[in-house]
């Protein structure tokens, strides 16, 4: 029962240091500073890789630009200038039955589409 008592005793003292005192604020720190390189080295070495949605238009304009004519190429760079404009062109030439675009071919217009 003594040992109970002591335990409570301590985990109330590093309660009270944690909340209301500064004395842990730097040990703290620098374990979740471990644990954060150890997640990070965990990552790499299991090969994950976190995609964020800003890199999307980015990788979609380097897989589709190389089947583009020059005319639908300036015609896409216009379409990649936000992700609200993306949105706007999915919104006006996507969600229709016949594809249809005047500038982009009907087959590009679906990769598009598809890739949006």
């Amino acid at each position: 029962m003594k040992g109970w008592i002591i335990v409570g005793i301590l985990a109330v003292m590093i309660y009270y240091l944690a909340t209301q005192t500064r004395h842990l604020d730097g040990p703290i720190a620098q374990t979740q500073t471990l644990l954060q390189r150890a997640k990070n080295k965990l990552d790499a070495m299991t090969g994950t890789h976190i995609i964020k949605a800003e890199h999307k238009l980015s990788t979609l304009k380097n897989s589709i630009a190389d089947r583009l004519s020059s005319r639908e190429r300036q015609e896409f760079e216009q379409i990649l200038v936000s992700p609200q404009a993306a949105a706007a062109f999915k919104d006006e030439f996507c969600n229709m039955r016949t594809l249809s675009h005047p500038v982009f071919s009907k087959d590009n217009l679906q990769l598009i589409c598809d890739k949006l």
